[in-house]
């Protein structure tokens, strides 16, 4: 099935790819800012909306997807770090706590739209100061909400995860597959 993907993350175009959709990124030219005072789940639904609004005009008879991943721990969202401090910071407030990722995902088609949002626990191993001096050394923090990937290195740093393993690296395929099929699109 073809897609018109509205992101520009690499790890999400791969997790469409590997599972058979034939995926063509157009990401937004400019992407607005979530209002201030929404909650985690309202700001990230918010930025999947609006990444696939300029698509989804180019695009009307071609199912559009949008996506935004953000971490949230204390009601705190964790985007992608500033600098190495910022992420740094990140990593020493998940150490040894549960913290939730939340993905949410936009799908327009033929002026239709639906969103959704999927949220997975997880759970960091307690971290010392080397461990996260290594893992700031390894540079792989520097693109991902939370300050870590865990479909690479930063897999040392989960002790476990509680929901959708791949919602975690960017997109929840499964909750995205079947909702296809309830919209009679897939």
């Amino acid at each position: 099935m073809k897609i018109i993907l509205a992101s520009k993350s690499p790890r999400r175009r791969e997790i469409l790819e590997n599972n058979g959709f034939e995926v063509t990124v157009v990401p937004s030219a400019k992407e607005n800012p979530a209002p201030e005072g929404l909650s985690a789940e309202d700001t990230v639904q918010f930025l999947a909306v609006e990444k696939g609004l300029e698509a989804k005009e180019k695009y009307r008879d071609d199912i559009v997807v949008s996506s935004d991943t953000v971490v949230v721990l204390d009601g705190e969202i964790m985007g992608k770090p500033r600098d190495r401090e910022d992420a740094k910071r990140m990593l020493s407030a998940l150490s040894g706590r549960v913290h939730r990722v939340l993905t949410s995902y936009a799908i327009y088609h033929k002026g239709k739209s639906f969103s959704r949002t999927v949220s997975t626990e997880v759970e960091f191993y307690p971290l010392s100061d080397q461990d996260i001096e290594w893992y700031l050394d390894t540079d792989e923090c520097y693109d991902k909400a939370g300050s870590y990937g865990i479909q690479g290195l930063g897999a040392r740093l989960v002790k476990g995860i509680r929901g959708d393993y791949l919602n975690v690296v960017g997109f929840p395929l499964s909750d995205f597959c079947h909702t296809l099929k309830k919209l009679n699109l897939g």
